[in-house]
């Protein structure tokens, strides 16, 4: 799933609350049927997560950052994480302030991966990585759910990487959801329509989720089933960034 919102939406804060490491003033979080905060621990045992601003002992070697976390998991699995410290090519005798972004991104996914994690909690992870390094995380991430058993939940700004690789679409806006859905459905409720400034009526214009309106004409976000079978608009298929853009647009000129 992936987990779409501009900045300040409350993404972040959300994944926070549910990993119970920020306070949720209401409401509860169930992590395979057990409520999480009163079975914290062995929750997390099936979970891997990587949140944004990642910050390590710039001084410290990875190996030995590693064996500080390995402690906390039942489940460590050695033989994975070397398997993804080779995939990326990690030396575990580096320090952390030797690494580029990208690969302190990818070092902060080799931990998350290596306990046979059920569940993977992933905020942006594929930020500050070159095109390819970002292709080869979404194609991990295809390895991983394939077998059914895992699932993934990450949080992006890149909505490239959701059009390759997400099932399913939450899109949250002030801290409200406005939609959850499979990516496809996700898509197909919307609509992008464009116009002259003579069919741009006031009718039409309560219709529109956002617009953008110019000398020669407009251009606006619809929900499908509010469209006509007979409209003379120019009507086309909407990908998931003109949705948010026109969302959070609210009908400003």
């Amino acid at each position: 799933m992936g987990f779409i919102g501009r900045n300040g939406a409350g993404k972040t804060t959300t994944l926070k609350a549910m990993l119970n490491l920020v306070h949720a003033y209401n409401g509860t979080v169930s992590f395979m049927g057990k409520n999480f905060s009163e079975n914290e621990f062995e929750c997390k045992q099936k979970i891997g997560f990587m949140l944004g601003g990642i910050f390590y002992y710039p001084k410290q070697k990875l190996k030995n950052i590693t064996n500080v976390v390995k402690r906390f998991y039942d489940n460590w699995d050695d033989k994975a994480y070397e398997g993804y410290l080779n995939r990326f090519n990690l030396d575990p005798n580096k320090k952390v302030d030797e690494l580029s972004t990208g690969m302190k991104v990818k070092y902060a996914l080799a931990l998350a991966l290596s306990h046979n994690a059920q569940l993977l909690i992933l905020d942006e992870p594929t930020s500050g990585l070159d095109p390819v390094s970002r292709d080869d995380i979404l194609e991990l991430f295809q390895e991983i759910i394939e077998d059914g058993e895992r699932s993934i939940l990450f949080s992006t700004q890149i909505t490239s990487d959701l059009e390759k690789c997400a099932d399913f679409i939450t899109y949250i806006k002030d801290g409200q959801i406005i939609t959850s859905a499979e990516k496809d459905e996700f898509l197909n409720s919307y609509r992008i329509v464009k116009g002259t400034g003579e069919q741009f009526t006031d009718k039409l214009r309560r219709k529109l989720i956002g617009y953008k309106k110019n000398a020669f004409g407009f251009t606006g976000l619809v929900k499908t089933d509010t469209l006509q079978d007979d409209t003379t608009l120019e009507v086309s298929a909407a990908d998931i960034e003109s949705i948010m853009i026109y969302y959070e647009r609210e009908n400003r000129i």
